[in-house]
């Protein structure tokens, strides 16, 4: 037999708490069946997700309808709740993460008063490019590596006051010394990659003691935890701390 539900909240507090007042009523004119007051709560997992809790408190009766549907609530909640798991798990994606991919693109120059030898040791030397290529304030380095050949890797690793992790993983493809440098790279924040990028770094000879140095990227940006914009700021922010070592 089927039965008329009807809900009402009398309490909502996001992202905390939900109370909900229900009444069955007897679709056959048998009047109410019994009420239930069921309360959610929300709480944060120390290993991350997070913690559903439901507690329902019924008033009924005492029908012999009333008293056999109660009797199967455990059951019914368990399975509603196994729905809304696999729900979010299909929303979300496999590991809770919102799944997408943004592509962007964004174009570069700096014109430094440098040689383009210059600018060149500042891309391929590694002691040269630690003077500019770090995190913005407050990052801490943790490791850094450079292999600059084709084929060869850079690595640069770093975190927040013991916090985030940030990692810049890198392949080299194509080297043209004090010309041109391509590479790829893969951006982590702790396990979770973010983005995976093209770079192309080309040096061009701008007056007796100028270089030009203009950057293409195209990105393809993982689950929303960075996008273009972002990134090109936070290229444009590197660019100038590179111009800033040559002249100091």
């Amino acid at each position: 037999m089927d039965h008329w539900t009807r809900g009402t909240f009398t309490e909502v507090i996001a992202p905390e708490r939900l109370t909900i007042d229900h009444h069955v009523i007897d679709p056959c004119g048998g009047g109410p069946l019994f009420s239930a007051v069921t309360q959610v709560t929300f709480s944060d997992e120390d290993g991350g997700g997070t913690l559903m809790e439901v507690v329902q408190t019924y008033s009924a009766p005492g029908a012999a309808q009333a008293e056999q549907m109660l009797k199967g609530a455990s059951e019914g909640w368990r399975q509603t709740l196994d729905k809304l798991e696999a729900e979010a798990q299909r929303i979300q994606g496999q590991g809770g993460v919102v799944r997408s991919v943004v592509h962007g693109a964004f174009h570069l120059e700096r014109v430094y008063d440098a040689t383009a030898d210059q600018v060149y040791k500042a891309l391929s030397d590694e002691a040269a490019k630690s003077r500019w290529f770090f995190g913005p304030a407050g990052w801490r380095l943790i490791e850094r590596a450079m292999d600059f050949r084709v084929g060869g890797r850079e690595r640069v690793m770093g975190d927040f006051h013991g916090g985030v992790t940030t990692t810049f993983d890198a392949i080299y493809h194509d080297i043209v010394p004090r010309e041109r440098i391509v590479y790829t790279y893969e951006m982590h924040l702790d396990d979770r990659k973010i983005s995976v990028s093209l770079a192309t770094l080309q040096i061009k000879p701008d007056g007796r003691r100028r270089t030009r140095l203009m950057v293409d990227e195209q990105g393809a940006f993982l689950d929303g935890y960075d996008d273009v914009g972002s990134r090109e700021r936070g290229t444009g922010d590197l660019l100038d701390k590179l111009g800033a070592s040559l002249t100091s």
